[in-house]
């Protein structure tokens, strides 16, 4: 008897539904070989890749994460010691001090004050108060319910100095005071202490803040970085810093400045000397001066950390004012341009200010500051006699497509010889091409190198990666999140693109998108005269 063949479906990719479907385990250490082997033929980019696409990279072969960490804590320690001594030099410092040639303690801190108190004023406007919430972590809020909507309600943890300033806010804030009964206080010395990865051989330490401190420290760093606009330092655009760090690998003329630790060596002492006395004052109340770590309450010398919402736009207009007062009293004139602890000035001030910050309390890093030769580094812009070497680091194993994904595209923009367009560089076309055989093809054809949903190629794109979340039911807090947001904005858009969904980010599933015809405009000469299944002999022979 005859039957009917049953008709079956050829079965989709898994890594299509979810984008956590793994790689070979052999990924990681083939990629690594093959930039390892790649011929340098005298190319200085190549060889500075080389030279450090490795020193973050972090797996089970590297130091462990306990050990990493302890020594992250014991260099966190130790800037804090370094911080206590600083407060002391500061508050006996004389006042007829040299700290420059002719230059005393006192001019100085006079012209540094004044400059402060022209961008900041000498009073705490209320609009200062009123900031926002993040996405991180807090005192009371783990990452995966981190969500800005989710913080305005339940517990929410506070310093017993910040709450007056609160205060001020939910009497200012009609929405606030509707929802005060859902909001509780949770009373706490300061903030948390943890780490995340840095390097092969350390950690980075930051600190999770209460939460309502944090609210009130991101209207803080808002307002700075508004003013700081008034004196040309855009704390929105990292492009500045690399512009100009490209033109002093040119010419010299130009130094770019690098500090260690630079957001823990902001002593409490040195805020006080610079700041208005009102604005010291407001900034104490809602700083954390304690710091849990591992159980232990310690005292803060250092005025904040990594993870307050003012610490980068505080040190930026402090590193700016000490960089102008040195320019000024100095006789010289000349760029002066900030993004946090990345400071560029003229070649000519460069070691009075390296002296003026050394007795501040903050330490130059001398392998990642230069004034001489050829190279310039600044806001990940690495420059060799104007020319573009900026490398791009592999951090950990590479498990899933996404990963995978996310390292072709920076193998891609790494190629770019301009910025212009036209045919990559083929140094490292035989990696990419090794990559975008581990992609599916429905993955391939994005145009942005920057994200991590697509692979950047000459492909029409059909699907791409986004972010799987979960519902929360947080309609309360999103609307006063959609407040918030709505409060200064200049279109109604502004305001109502808030969400009340949490972000699971490290799940990724697909969804289609229109075939347009989009070509990448950077393209490998393999893409133009290779087919896809002549890519993938290609990559198999690699």
């Amino acid at each position: 008897m005859l039957t009917r063949k049953k008709h079956t479906r050829r079965p989709r990719l898994s890594c299509l539904k979810d984008s956590n479907h793994s790689v070979p385990e052999t990924v990681t250490n083939d990629v690594i070989r093959l930039i390892q082997e790649t011929p340098d033929r005298g190319d200085r980019k190549l060889s500075y890749l080389k030279e450090v696409f490795l020193t973050k990279f972090v797996s089970s072969d590297t130091d462990p994460a306990d050990v990493r960490r302890t020594r992250a804590i014991s260099k966190w320690l130790s800037v804090e010691r370094e911080n206590e001594a600083t407060n002391d030099r500061l508050l006996i410092m004389s006042e007829e001090y040299n700290i420059l040639p002719r230059v005393t303690w006192h001019v100085f801190r006079t012209h540094a004050q004044r400059l402060i108190a022209k961008i900041l004023g000498d009073t705490v406007p209320l609009t200062a108060l009123f900031g926002g919430f993040s996405g991180g972590a807090t005192t009371t809020k783990s990452r995966t319910e981190s969500h800005p909507a989710q913080k305005y309600l339940g517990k929410a943890g506070i310093t017993s100095a910040a709450e007056k300033w609160f205060e001020t806010i939910r009497q200012e804030a009609p929405a606030w005071m509707a929802f005060s009964d859902r909001l509780e206080f949770v009373p706490i010395q300061g903030n948390m202490l943890f780490t995340v990865p840095k390097t092969t051989e350390i950690d980075r330490v930051a600190a999770k803040e209460p939460d309502l401190n944090m609210y009130l420290q991101k209207g803080v760093g808002n307002f700075i970085r508004r003013r700081l606009r008034r004196v040309g330092i855009d704390l929105n655009d990292q492009s500045i810093n690399q512009r100009l760090a490209r033109i002093g690998s040119i010419d010299g003329s130009l130094a770019t400045i690098d500090l260690s630790s630079a957001s823990d060596s902001l002593s409490i002492e040195l805020v006080s000397a610079f700041l208005p006395d009102l604005w010291f004052a407001f900034l104490a109340d809602i700083r954390s001066p304690h710091t849990l770590i591992d159980g232990e309450w310690h005292e803060n010398h250092m005025f904040s950390s990594m993870g307050n919402g003012f610490t980068f736009e505080l040190e930026s207009l402090i590193f700016w004012a000490i960089a102008r007062s040195v320019r000024d009293l100095t006789g010289f004139s000349g760029i002066i341009s900030v993004y946090g602890d990345d400071i560029i000035v003229e070649s000519s001030i460069f070691e009075d200010l390296s002296w003026v910050l050394g007795v501040l309390g903050f330490s130059v890093n001398l392998t990642k500051s230069f004034h001489k030769g050829p190279f310039r580094e600044s806001c990940g812009g690495h420059y060799s006699d104007g020319y573009d070497i900026s490398p791009f680091y592999i951090r950990k194993p590479l498990t899933t497509v996404r990963d995978v994904i996310t390292l072709a595209n920076q193998v891609r923009k790494w190629s770019q010889i301009t910025p212009d367009g036209g045919c990559l560089d083929p140094t490292l076309e035989h990696l990419w091409v090794f990559l975008r055989a581990l992609v599916p093809s429905e993955l391939r054809g994005g145009t942005n190198p920057d994200t991590n949903n697509q692979l950047q190629s000459y492909d029409i794109p059909s699907r791409e990666l986004v972010a799987i979340t979960v519902n929360r039911d947080n309609s309360e807090g999103g609307y006063l999140l959609w407040l918030d947001t709505c409060e200064g904005s200049t279109s109604p858009r502004d305001g109502l693109t808030t969400s009340s969904r949490s972000i699971v980010t490290n799940r990724y599933r697909t969804r289609r998108v229109r075939a347009d015809g989009r070509k990448s405009p950077y393209i490998f000469l393999s893409e133009i005269f290779t087919t896809a299944e002549g890519l993938t002999n290609i990559s198999n022979t690699s």
